[in-house]
């Protein structure tokens, strides 16, 4: 399975767990381009090797062929490597896609797009995430092996949140308080937030940035006044701190975190690429905000027009938007109704993959 990074990693998840499960005897390799989703996952038990896919030559792609010899390569969402393709296809090595996404602006869909065309041509099958890119993939002659599958990210929040055990000194440290988390969020998210915490002492805040460097570490205790990190408050055991933000300087926690929350804050909304895992939050019930970066998303425009979820461009906005969900108790009911049936009506999407699978005897007990 090959995963850009962190997210598609998380993606990409229940399908190897399913494999795993199912197909036993089958080693599992994972490939990452991202240093970032490398480091992170570099010792995740669930497969037998993961490793940095090598540089897209023809000679890579060869000598990495020869040195698995998959008997199926799985492709999550995007990022398509031509010379590995070609290799994989050469060689009747089943290539699957899953979770795929298409929008207009893409080179497959150019008149100059006929190199990427190939690629597509490429993989045995596609499972992509909506009736659009299923539209989109007929205009060039792509009609035929796809499955609009949905999307697999659903099937990983939810098994997140069913498997969720508390994490240390959280619930002491809310204390009753009505919450906000905060999940990867970047500098323009964090100086939204910074007049909001130190003008709402009733209220508790969590943050968990998308960068926990040293630098910009302190840079997050210099702006939050009243905070505390979450390794001190472990070490010093300040459970009920009179702090009113914490800021979670270590990884793995935020998909479990937003459980605690009142009302959650996504963070990415002001960058190019866009808003960060709206779902992680939503599982859980909780209404989530985040900036106007989104369109890309269409788990976000959903919850937008189903009134969990609200977009904001500037401070302003934002303290109004969590003054109204703090204090309208119906609004918040509503919001949170909505968020988590949205997410338990998409599930399913890594069982059609599965079945897919199994009926074509793609691997082979």
């Amino acid at each position: 399975m090959h995963c850009s990074s962190l997210g598609e990693f998380e993606q990409g998840r229940p399908v190897i767990e399913a494999l795993k499960k199912d197909y036993p005897n089958y080693p599992i390799v994972i490939s990452l381009f991202s240093p970032s989703g490398f480091e992170v996952r570099k010792n995740y038990p669930g497969a037998d090797k993961i490793i940095y896919l090598p540089l897209d030559t023809p000679q890579h792609a060869k000598k990495l062929v020869d040195i698995i010899n998959p008997a199926l390569v799985v492709w999550v969402k995007y990022e398509y490597w031509f010379n590995y393709l070609f290799e994989l296809k050469k060689r009747e090595i089943p290539v699957l896609l899953i979770s795929g996404i298409f929008r207009p602006s893409q080179p497959f869909f150019k008149w100059y797009g006929n190199a990427w065309k190939k690629m597509l041509h490429s993989f045995h099958h596609l499972f992509v995430q909506n009736e659009h890119s299923v539209t989109l993939l007929a205009r060039i002659n792509l009609n035929k092996n796809i499955t609009l599958s949905g999307d697999t990210r659903f099937d990983r929040v939810i098994d997140v949140a069913e498997k969720t055990e508390d994490i240390p000194g959280i619930t002491t440290f809310i204390n009753n308080h009505p919450t906000l988390v905060a999940g990867s969020t970047w500098e323009d998210d964090e100086a939204e937030l910074v007049h909001y915490t130190r003008t709402r002492n009733k209220y508790k805040f969590i943050i968990a940035p998308h960068e926990i460097s040293e630098i910009h570490l302190k840079e997050l205790k210099n702006i939050f006044k009243n905070s505390i990190f979450y390794s001190d408050l472990m070490k010093q055991h300040k459970y009920g701190s009179d702090c009113n933000v914490l800021i979670i300087d270590s990884i793995g926690l935020l998909s479990k975190l937003y459980r605690y929350a009142t009302v959650t804050y996504v963070g990415g909304g002001f960058n190019s690429s866009g808003i960060h895992n709206t779902l992680e939050a939503a599982v859980y019930g909780k209404p989530v905000i985040f900036g106007p970066e989104y369109e890309k998303f269409d788990e976000a425009k959903a919850l937008i027009k189903n009134g969990a979820a609200f977009s904001i461009d500037n401070a302003l906005t934002l303290e109004n938007k969590l003054d109204e969900l703090f204090n309208d108790n119906i609004l918040l009911e509503q919001a949170s109704d909505f968020a988590r049936k949205y997410v338990y009506s998409n599930k399913g999407a890594t069982q059609k993959i599965m079945n897919y699978i199994i009926a074509n005897r793609l691997l082979i007990n």
